[in-house]
Formats: structure tokens, sequence, C-alpha cells
């Protein structure tokens, strides 16, 4: 059934913000899917070595993925 991919930078995200982030994710895709599609969807946090994610013009790297996130 659905696979859920989700890539982010490395060392931005700890293991409990990914556990809530697979979670959460699983959850808003089963409750948009109907059915039993909660039951049956899997997600995969795959991280992306700093420095080998370009966005627009610019080279992602942790230290700007960390800065994103604590922007509050």
């Amino acid at each position: 059934m659905p696979h859920i991919a989700i890539l982010v930078l490395e060392g931005v995200f700890t293991e409990e913000d990914k556990e809530r982030i697979l979670l959460s994710v699983i959850d808003a895709f089963g409750k948009a899917a109907g059915g039993k599609m909660k039951d049956n969807t899997s997600a995969r946090i795959h991280e992306v070595k700093s420095g080998s994610w370009a966005f627009g013009d610019k080279v992602m790297h942790t230290e700007m993925g960390l800065a994103i996130k604590n922007d509050t």
C-alpha cells in the first residue's frame, strides 16, 4: 500500500522529532485517504548528507536546516 518518503538534512531532527513526524504524516494521510489507509501506510525518513542537497540557488547544509527549524 502507500509508502511516504520524507527527505531531511542529517542532524536537523532528533530521534523524537523524527518519530513524531512519521506518525503525524501517517495519521494525516490516513485521515485524508479514508478507509483503512492509516493502518496500511508506511513512511520513512531519509537523511540527506549536509551539502548534498540544493534548493534554488543554495546548497543546503545542516546549519541552515537548524536555523529554519529553530526560527519560530
